[in-house]
């Protein structure tokens, strides 16, 4: 399976993919442990099975030279207006023809993704299976999108276009690895822009092969481009460079707030998907299973590792007890049911990396007087679901804890993991107040049967996105992003993201006949008095 290059220039050195289900392997051996996620040497970084250890690719790493070369023929594709200027319908028609070819391609894309993230298979191939529907929404777009006609005063036609902004670059995160990236190309190629993408080191390889059906597809030659590496060599050597129009991230909020000042600098665009904290809020009058079932959905799909995972459970007193008993008991079976990631059976994979577990247990080693009622430790044992070895990938147990204070790190801090906190409130109000205990604005649940406080709660929780009665749905048209300092800036999704990837321009037609021009627009005439201004 031939990998798509980062540039046509530099070759990419890989060790190759025989087999989705038995990465090929040289010169390495996994560890008891598994080997750090992506190992830099010279100009490589390896990526690796984060649930086996096993090596997957080696990629070679552009030099500041290459990353401007590329940069400078984006831009160069840009001015031609080989893509940016194509018409509306040309590019619309690429779009769907790439969501063809990506449906096509949908079931090994899965295993790819399976092996370089460590979530299970059956996750995978469920969500994959609608990455086409962002590139066919931003294709209707295209052919159904139309501009206005301001009311300017006079005999003046004004109409107002959206343009591309030209070189953008996004940079997207291993969580998940193609949907992000998805979220951000579908509506910057809409738009006509040059795309630069610069995917995780963790998780790159999806991108990659993404490119190489861009390009199949129709999109031009450094239309789109992917430069994997390590994040702070690559994305410091794009951001700074005045090139860049636009940076679009998903990303840790430091991380987010470091990059934003480099971007202003630039007076460039800036969009931020940052942390989260999820707050689900459970009322007395929910409907108790479908509540269970909606909260270890938000909390454990992805081993926790999402920005709107639902980390923080806030249940009303009244159905507490009865919730937590079979809280508890979904989550066992979560545990009891992880394997291996390849496995359709297996309930839960492994998080991104050692170094990424060892945060966890740490954090965990931290919590003071706070009660693990489940879970809380690495997983080093053999799968009682298909005797998989989790002593060769990072495997950490489902968690629940409860009794944390709401000053503590546990509470406040993004795990990123299969981690999560438990705590009882009396009253709406005090229920909302704990959901908004936290500098993170990204996503909430409300369990519910009352339309009322449905509506009242929604309006009172801080969150970008509230779901009810439900959890992490999705859509292409439905804008995504926080509202808070800690969970960044802009939307994805919908006309917003459309919106974001370009900017308007405002073309203003005098339809005055001359002989009356002469007579109103003469500014500087002897008689000027009476004459238009502006």
């Amino acid at each position: 399976m031939a990998l798509a290059l980062w540039s046509k220039h530099v070759p990419l050195r890989v060790y190759g993919i025989r087999n989705p289900y038995r990465p090929v392997c040289r010169g390495f051996q996994a560890q008891a442990q598994g080997p750090a996620p992506c190992q830099q040497a010279g100009d490589e970084f390896t990526v690796f099975n984060p649930a086996n250890g096993q090596v997957l690719k080696t990629i070679s790493i552009p030099s500041r030279d290459e990353i401007n070369a590329t940069l400078s023929r984006a831009h160069d594709v840009f001015l031609s207006g080989e893509w940016s200027n194509a018409p509306a319908i040309t590019r619309s028609r690429v779009l769907s023809r790439l969501a063809q070819l990506l449906n096509e391609k949908l079931p090994s894309l899965a295993e790819i993704e399976t092996m370089q993230t460590g979530r299970p298979i059956r996750e995978m191939r469920t969500q994959l299976a609608r990455l086409p529907e962002w590139l066919e929404y931003f294709a209707a777009m295209l052919r159904t999108r139309q501009g206005f006609v301001a009311p300017t005063q006079g005999k003046l036609l004004n109409y107002v276009q959206r343009i591309p902004l030209g070189v953008v670059l996004q940079v997207t995160p291993f969580n998940h690895p193609l949907l992000i990236a998805l979220k951000k190309i579908a509506p910057a190629l809409a738009a006509g822009n040059s795309v630069i993408v610069k995917p995780s080191e963790l998780a790159p390889l999806t991108v990659l092969e993404f490119a190489e059906l861009a390009r199949e597809a129709g999109v031009p030659g450094d239309v789109l481009s992917v430069i994997p590496g390590p994040g702070p060599t690559i994305v410091d050597a794009i951001v700074s460079n005045p090139i860049v129009r636009k940076v679009d991230i998903t990303a840790g909020t430091c991380t987010g707030r470091a990059i934003g000042a480099k971007v202003g600098a630039n007076l460039a665009s800036f969009t931020a998907e940052l942390g989260g904290k999820a707050p689900i809020l459970v009322f007395n009058d929910a409907d108790i299973t479908s509540a269970v079932n909606g909260a270890a959905f938000s909390a454990f799909v992805a081993s926790g590792q999402t920005c709107v995972s639902g980390t923080r459970i806030i249940v009303q007193s009244g159905v507490y007890d009865e919730f937590m008993s079979r809280f508890l008991q979904k989550v066992e079976s979560i545990g009891r049911r992880m394997g291996n990631p390849s496995n359709p059976h297996c309930s839960m994979g492994s998080v991104i990396s050692p170094h990424h577990l060892k945060r966890i247990e740490d954090m965990l080693a931290r919590k003071g007087n706070s009660k693990v009622l489940l879970g809380g430790h690495r997983l080093t044992g053999t799968s009682t679901l298909d005797g998989f070895d989790f002593s060769k990938g990072s495997f950490l147990a489902p968690t629940v804890i409860n009794d944390v204070d709401v000053n503590h790190e546990l509470w406040q801090e993004e795990i990123f993991g299969p981690v999560v906190v438990v705590k009882d409130f009396q009253d709406e109000q005090e229920g909302v107040a704990l959901a908004n205990s936290s500098q993170y604005g990204l996503g909430a649940g409300i369990w519910t049967k009352d339309l009322s406080r449905a509506h009242r709660v929604a309006e009172n929780v801080n969150a970008g996105v509230v779901w009810v009665n439900t959890h992490h749905r999705n859509d292409p048209s439905s804008p995504w992003g926080g509202i808070k300092q800690g969970s960044g800036i802009g939307r994805e999704n919908g006309l917003e993201a459309f919106e974001a990837y370009t900017q308007s321009k405002s073309v203003v037609i005098n339809t005055a006949p001359p002989e009356e021009s002469r007579k109103t627009d003469d500014w500087f005439s002897e008689g000027g008095e009476g004459k238009r201004y502006g």
